[in-house]
């Protein structure tokens, strides 16, 4: 006998709706080999899995509900909005379901789940995404960086990123570099986004007006900028002054050596706008994107007499005086972003268009008048730095975010990765606790997203326990830090106690440049221990921990 609050599938269990739902019935089909699982067929007296899809719920939210039925055993019904809130209704039902790979075992009480952030982004460089580490070429930082994998490694790398997305709730992931002749040109793009379509992940290509390489970023092809520029030299930029940037969070300085990534063209040319404007329908039009990040390009403005008369904003320009001031224009921005968002509408629905506002301003903004034209339905995300962020606590109001000219908004991480911090980067630290204050912040101020970088494996326990952070902190923004370890945490690490030794071990790694050769001995022994002890991927993950001491060590520091 069933106990009364729950009901369990075994045997033959029959899918409505897998074929609609490919991703999910090959989900239950790896969690459970042992059912026989089959489609519906006439008078069978079988347990039945409905799955549905409701255009009424809000995407990737979903609802978990069981019914008993004459002539049948048992139903339930998982039903989602959109694809994603199916996916993530039946790997809900897999995380509870138990470890018995015959046997289902569900909540008879039913379940609703929706999401506390609509918006929740992974943010990557094709170049430094770096998931599927069996293969040569790995980079860690850099904008205009080439392409140093082996050509599959484009798809290798991103459909890891797909498939942990799909299972963890996170909904798009932004690349830049989306079309390189290198890693596979129009075939491989167009591959991924099919896949991560029907895994529930929206593929979102980043492009700049007049920069990054245009919609294809590099290869000869008519939306390379490069490739135009060549062909209508008199479209070029004039650069107020020598491409790049400096980060006042980041110790050392960044390099921008010249090559074709760092040509611009002008903004204010009429041929540069129709020519993105083309771009950018066709990139809606050729693959099966979930959206478009849009920015004016952050490695320098032109100035040109045309642009420096058309923005008529000195306030623009004063903070691009300084090496860590602005190198970007809004209203450059507000100006062009409309036509792009209109284009890329105009080929494909339901896009998540991002309009990026640049880094450190949202509390001091110089175009509001010309931000005013930028059109509702766009996501505006606005990028902080950690100083900026602790500044954010301490300022932004949700009555201000709710009078922005610009909605809805969305926030951005631009630390707890390689941009901030100093040699030791943070792209490995334990940025789990910054994570879930992010998007709990975001919640209270009314800010609908969260972007953070993506681009390491989560093979180190450090990233993996990151990563879960945002997963579960930007879908559920009521979750506790506590609850978190006991639920997510401590089952991957060899229980509670482990879970916390793991956390303070961590943080006192990242949070010392360096330590005396006696504490890291200890600290490394202890996790050695830890490992030791545990069994199987809890075992793996300690290893990880150890390795970054080890490595630490090794340096003397």
């Amino acid at each position: 006998m069933n106990a009364p609050d729950r009901l369990v599938l075994s045997g033959a269990v029959a899918i409505a709706g897998g074929g609609a739902f490919p991703h999910a019935r090959r989900r239950l089909g790896q969690e459970y080999p042992g059912i026989d699982w089959r489609a519906p067929g006439p008078g069978a007296n079988t347990p039945l899995l409905r799955l549905v899809a409701d255009e009424g719920l809000a995407e990737g939210a979903f609802r978990i509900a069981t019914e008993s039925r004459d002539g049948v055993a048992s139903v339930v019904t998982v039903t989602g909005g959109s694809v994603p809130g199916v996916l993530y209704g039946v790997e809900e039902l897999i995380r509870r379901g138990g470890s018995n790979p015959a046997r289902v075992s569900v909540d008879a009480n039913p379940i609703a789940m929706s999401p506390g952030l609509t918006y929740r982004t992974f943010w990557t460089w094709d170049h430094s995404t770096n998931w599927e580490l069996s293969q040569i070429g790995q980079q860690e930082i850099g904008v205009f960086n080439p392409y140093s994998k082996p050509p599959g490694g484009f798809l290798a790398d991103y459909r890891r990123v797909v498939d942990y997305c799909s299972r963890n709730r996170i909904a798009a992931i932004v690349i830049y570099g989306f079309l390189r002749n290198s890693h596979g040109g129009i075939a491989a793009a167009q591959e991924l986004c099919r896949y991560a379509s029907e895994r529930g992940v929206r593929i979102i290509p980043g492009v700049a007006i007049g920069s990054y390489g245009g919609v294809y970023w590099e290869g000869d092809h008519p939306y390379n900028l490069a490739t135009w520029l060549k062909k209508y030299p008199q479209f070029a930029a004039t650069m107020e002054k020598g491409v790049g940037f400096q980060l006042a969070d980041l110790s050392f300085p960044l390099n921008f050596p010249r090559s074709d990534y760092t040509m611009t063209a002008c903004p204010s040319a009429p041929e540069t706008m129709d020519w993105m404007t083309e771009a950018v329908a066709w990139l809606a039009e050729t693959f099966e994107i979930g959206g478009v990040n849009i920015e004016s390009g952050d490695y320098g403005v032109c100035g040109c007499t045309r642009c420096v008369t058309r923005r008529d904003n000195a306030a623009e320009a004063q903070r691009r005086q300084s090496d860590t001031g602005d190198s970007w224009s809004h209203t450059d921005m507000a100006e062009n972003f409309p036509r792009l968002f209109a284009a890329a509408n105009g080929k494909r629905k339901n896009l998540w268009n991002y309009c990026e506002m640049q880094w450190d301003n949202l509390l001091d903004p110089v175009a509001h008048a010309a931000q005013r034209k930028l059109p509702r339905g766009g996501i505006y995300q606005h990028t902080a730095n950690r100083s900026y962020w602790g500044r954010l606590q301490r300022d932004l109001g949700r009555d201000y975010v709710e009078n922005l000219p610009t909605q809805p908004n969305v926030l951005r991480c631009q630390f707890a990765c390689q941009w901030n911090g100093d040699e030791r980067t943070e792209r490995y630290a334990l940025n789990a606790r910054t994570f879930a204050s992010m998007a709990q912040f975001c919640a209270r101020m009314g800010m609908q997203g969260l972007t953070v970088w993506g681009e390491p494996s989560p093979f180190d326990a450090t990233v993996e326990l990151s990563y879960l952070a945002f997963a579960r902190f930007g879908y559920d923004t009521g979750l506790t830090w506590q609850r978190f370890v006991d639920e997510d945490v401590a089952p991957l690490l060899g229980g509670r106690a482990a879970a916390g030794r793991f956390i303070a071990l961590a943080e006192e790694l990242d949070g010392n440049r360096s330590l005396p050769m006696e504490r890291l001995a200890k600290l490394r022994g202890e996790a050695r221990d830890h490992g030791g002890t545990g069994t199987g991927e809890a075992a793996r993950r300690w290893m990880t921990l150890e390795d970054r001491i080890a490595k630490r060590q090794f340096m003397g520091r």
